[in-house]
């Protein structure tokens, strides 16, 4: 069984720098687990009317409202397998920008042949991701449909209210580090939250994750 990303973009997974194709190829098969720590060079966020919607998010862990630059930061990606008998990877971020850190949850399965991407401490949200490969190895992720779902509450998460999320992850061969930059953008209110960072990886043995970095409630519904 290949990994999760590498069964989503099939083919193309051979065209992603080899040691994109390592971090990305995290997986219960592969028996091993990714742990990045680096700097956030940047991290920064749009108008002053972003604080309330950025603050909201931070309480289930989905969006963070600080600022900073030269952050230090952590990501776990651990394999492990769901309640639902679905394989999943944790990708938790730490950010020191304060005493306390900051820090952005999110878990991500294979549904309906791509990868689906559950953000926050109780899957509330689970957003389609579309993966491509570019020309210099490199990968970019963006964020499509969003769906909210809490108890018997369900719908289709209105894009007025949200924003599409842009990801793009790299290696610098000259430097020897991962390099990542996000930006989140609403189609109306525009810029709202974005970082831009760099990271060394260590792999490590992995057949399932810590506790602490899995969600308090998983969602069964993509």
């Amino acid at each position: 069984m290949t990994s999760l990303f590498h069964e989503a973009l099939g083919a193309d997974f051979d065209r992603l720098h080899p040691m994109l194709q390592r971090r990305f190829g995290v997986g219960l098969d592969a028996g091993y687990a990714c742990i990045g720590r680096g700097t956030m060079l940047r991290i920064s966020r749009g108008p002053w009317w972003t604080i309330p919607f950025l603050r909201l998010g931070k309480i289930r862990n989905i969006l963070i409202p600080d600022l900073g630059t030269n952050v230090p930061f952590t990501i776990w990606n651990y394999p492990y397998l769901d309640p639902y008998g679905r394989e999943t990877v944790t990708f938790v971020r730490e950010y020191q920008v304060r005493d306390r850190p900051s820090r952005f949850d999110a878990t991500m399965v294979l549904s309906g042949g791509k990868v689906l991407d559950y953000l926050g401490t109780h899957q509330h949200l689970a957003v389609d991701l579309d993966l491509s490969v570019q020309p210099d190895g490199s990968l970019r992720l963006r964020s499509g449909a969003q769906r909210f779902y809490e108890g018997p509450v369900a719908f289709r998460f209105p894009m007025l209210f949200s924003g599409r999320a842009e990801l793009h992850e790299s290696y610098d061969d000259a430097a020897g580090v991962y390099r990542v930059r996000l930006d989140v953008r609403n189609r109306v209110f525009g810029f709202l939250f974005g970082y831009e960072g760099e990271f060394t990886c260590d792999f490590v043995e992995a057949c399932d994750a810590p506790e602490r970095l899995k969600p308090r409630r998983h969602e069964r519904r993509a």
